[in-house]
Formats: C-alpha cells, sequence, structure tokens
C-alpha cells in the first residue's frame, strides 16, 4: 500500500450514467432536479449542469438503450452523491421532489451532512447532500470523525428552503 495521500486538491469532476430512455433521464435530472441541458450528443447522450459548467452528468444510451436495471445483488454504482451548497439549497431540492411525488428511499442526517436518497427512473441510486462546516463535524475524545445515521428532519429541511424564484415567462 502507498503511503503518500492523494493530493488534497483532487475532487470528482463528473459521472456517466446508462439509461434506458434519454428523454425520460433528462424529465428527471433537468425537470424534477433542475439541471441545465448543455448539449446533445446525436439521440443517444446529453451532458448536463448546474451553473453552465460544461458537464457534471452525461447521460448516454450507448449500452443501455430500452435496457433494465441491474439485479439486486450484483456489482455497480451504489449512487452518484450531487453535493449541494447550502441547507437552504438542499431545502429547495426536496421541495422539487415533493412537488414531483418522487419517493425517497431514505433521509439521514450523517453529523457530517444531511442526505436526501432516492433513484432516478432506471434506479440508478442517487444521493442529494449538502455538508456542514468542517468545524461542526462530530469527532471522538480521540479527535477521529464520528459520523452517525439519524433521522433528517425533512419538515425542517423544507422550512429552510430556498424561496421559489418566479419564472421570467409571461
Amino acid at each position: 500500500m502507498n503511503d503518500r495521500p492523494i493530493d488534497p486538491g483532487v475532487s470528482i469532476g463528473h459521472v456517466h450514467l446508462k439509461v434506458a430512455d434519454l428523454e425520460r433521464a433528462l424529465d428527471f435530472y433537468c425537470g424534477v432536479l433542475g439541471f441545465e441541458l448543455m448539449q446533445r450528443y446525436g439521440k443517444q447522450a446529453a451532458f448536463i449542469s448546474a451553473g453552465g459548467y460544461h458537464h457534471h452528468i452525461g447521460l448516454n444510451t450507448w449500452e443501455s438503450l430500452g435496457g433494465s436495471p441491474p439485479a439486486r445483488g450484483t456489482t455497480g454504482l451504489f449512487h452518484v452523491a450531487i453535493l449541494y451548497p447550502s441547507r437552504a439549497s438542499l431545502g429547495d431540492a426536496l421541495r422539487r421532489l415533493v412537488e414531483a411525488k418522487i419517493t425517497l428511499d431514505g433521509a439521514s442526517d450523517h453529523g457530517v451532512s444531511e442526505a436526501l436518497y432516492l433513484r432516478d427512473p432506471d434506479q440508478n441510486g442517487v444521493e442529494l447532500y449538502r455538508d456542514r462546516p468542517r468545524d461542526e463535524w462530530p469527532r471522538d475524545v480521540n479527535g477521529s470523525l464520528a459520523m452517525v445515521t439519524l433521522p433528517l428532519d425533512l419538515a425542517g429541511l423544507l422550512r429552510d428552503a430556498s424561496p421559489v424564484i418566479p419564472s421570467a415567462e409571461p
């Protein structure tokens, strides 16, 4: 095992998801969650982002058009985690899910973060979360991280949601 840690500036840039139906996936990721369509790649792929980045999520049907989700008990992606910048923006995500009648698989307070768990239309696991500031992370008596899994106060998260911005359309 290598005893040198990875550069702390390394981050995960984007994820590509195999989907069965590109339009259905775009309806969820753009229509419900609010990502912006940056580019289509023919009829087989699309690239979406938050804030105008080239893409945070690639959606493609290259090997999966009309396919079914992997069977339970097989290896593969457990979930993709989408980091929100604030509690208010995570609350807005929850509001969007409620309005779209999307069922949550779970919602947890991990001490270091607050997280919503759900499935996209292709049954890919999705975590929507926000991190607490590092100085608020729970630590044990030795100073090591002491993450937990507690119920998340969904009503409180909705109360803290960013206000809905009215559409500019007439």
